[in-house]
């Protein structure tokens, strides 16, 4: 699975590190995830959609449209 978050983080001038500490994971984890080594958990990718402000879908190159889906209304 072609993952994008390398290429978000990078657009963005981040560090693994800073992306790391905002999954709660270490850095040499979360650079596993960025290779393809780990799978990514769907708790994370939902977070990482979160922080990029883009789709789950987007994150894992199944859509080329970077814009999130508007946030389902919880009751």
């Amino acid at each position: 699975m072609k993952l994008r978050i390398r290429e978000l983080r990078e657009d963005r001038d981040l560090p693994q590190k800073t992306v790391a500490e905002y999954l709660l994971c270490d850095q040499s984890l979360y650079s596993k995830y960025e290779r393809g080594e780990r799978p990514l958990p769907l708790e994370l990718a939902d977070r990482l959609a979160d922080y990029f402000e883009t789709s789950i879908d987007y994150l894992l190159s199944r859509t080329d449209q970077m814009e999130p889906y508007p946030k389902a209304k919880r009751k």
